[in-house]
């Protein structure tokens, strides 16, 4: 049996406390770690990108997977990998929560040129604030127990 979907997933978390904890010469890796990740759970992978305290994800979901067991998968997979390196000497770990907004496929370009755009944005931004006001644009009640 086939399943089709066709749901855009914008997932956003950042690390425990916010530490910056990804320094910028090996965000590449990290993020080549985590397609790895979401291609083993046969999803797509359209941008990923991020700052030195948080990720953004824009990728769909494979109806075989729940989207909790997705993102469990990545944080745990890539916190692993990144203590068991030398490359993240500041990462303890991700925070507790994450966030995760749902877009049609035409809004696709206009999420791959925010998430693409991440290292300018947060010049002007802090990741506090940026999950902060996603949340309330996708009407989502922000808490902040989940930044931590």
């Amino acid at each position: 049996m086939s399943s089709h979907r066709q749901i855009l997933y914008h997932v956003v978390f950042g690390t425990k406390n916010r530490k910056p904890a990804l320094p910028d010469e090996y965000c590449e890796d990290l993020y080549k770690y985590i397609w790895g990740v979401i291609k083993k759970h046969n999803c797509k992978l359209y941008r990923i990108n991020g700052g030195v305290d948080h990720i953004h994800i824009l990728s769909d979901l494979h109806p075989t997977i729940a989207l909790a067991d997705y993102i469990k998968n990545i944080k745990v997979s890539t916190s692993l990998w990144m203590k068991e390196g030398s490359r993240f000497p500041n990462f303890e770990g991700w925070q507790e929560g994450y966030g995760v907004f749902t877009y049609s496929i035409k809004e696709k370009d206009i999420l791959v040129e925010y998430i693409k755009n991440q290292k300018v944005h947060h010049k002007s931004e802090s990741f506090y604030d940026e999950y902060r006001r996603l949340s309330t644009e996708n009407d989502v009640e922000f808490d902040e127990r989940y930044m931590l």
